[in-house]
């Protein structure tokens, strides 16, 4: 998990549960920010016997701070400019290893190490926008000291806590698509079909479920 800084009110990284609320910068401001991973049926010596075309690759199929694709691919989610592309700061988008060790893994595929795409991003802009109507919205019905204002939260039963989850959702997915498309294009410059996709978000509120 990439991120690990200050944030505004909870560290990013952090956990709080609350009881029927939601505080919009305890989420984050990059809603759904998450890391990607696919890998392939090639070895691990195309990092070195191949390392020019990968980097070329990553020049031609990555976007980072403001650069958007001109002509975004159709994705369900959203059709944006810059869907399919990475932001700044510490997003990253890069070729590595991965290594399969349990002969029972939940992927099929044997043990042994494999080419991989790894990618690190969320909504961005999408999802600082949002993160900053509803923090204003929750602030002004959420009265807290200085040192904890960034910690104001919305009831979910309110109008504007449940307009806040429904864009927080929204934003999630819009991440998701985001790395899809950059994972599609790699694949496609590769010439393969991954063997498998891991992607695990953070920046994000979950309902908590009753166990059975």
């Amino acid at each position: 998990m990439p991120d690990a800084h200050q944030g505004y009110g909870l560290p990013i990284g952090g956990v709080l549960a609350t009881q029927n609320a939601v505080i919009p910068y305890g989420v984050g401001v990059d809603i759904g920010c998450r890391m990607c991973m696919t890998f392939y049926d090639l070895p691990e010596s195309h990092l070195t016997e191949r390392g020019d075309q990968l980097r070329q690759m990553l020049v031609d199929n990555t976007r980072f701070g403001q650069a958007t694709f001109q002509r975004p691919q159709d994705d369900a989610v959203l059709e944006r400019s810059e869907i399919g592309s990475s932001g700044g700061g510490n997003h990253f988008v890069e070729f590595g290893v991965v290594e399969v060790v349990d002969a029972e893994n939940e992927f099929g595929v044997p043990v042994g190490k494999y080419l991989a795409v790894l990618s690190h991003s969320g909504s961005r802009g999408l999802g600082a926008n949002i993160a900053a109507h509803y923090t204003r919205i929750a602030k002004s019905v959420c009265q807290l000291p200085d040192e904890a204002k960034h910690l104001a939260w919305l009831d979910l039963d309110s109008e504007a806590g449940q307009e806040y989850w429904q864009a927080m959702t929204l934003a999630g997915d819009y991440a998701s698509a985001c790395h899809h498309q950059i994972h599609r294009r790699l694949g496609k410059a590769l010439g393969e079909s991954p063997l498998a996709m891991v992607e695990n978000h953070h920046n994000f509120a979950w309902k908590e479920q009753d166990a059975d």
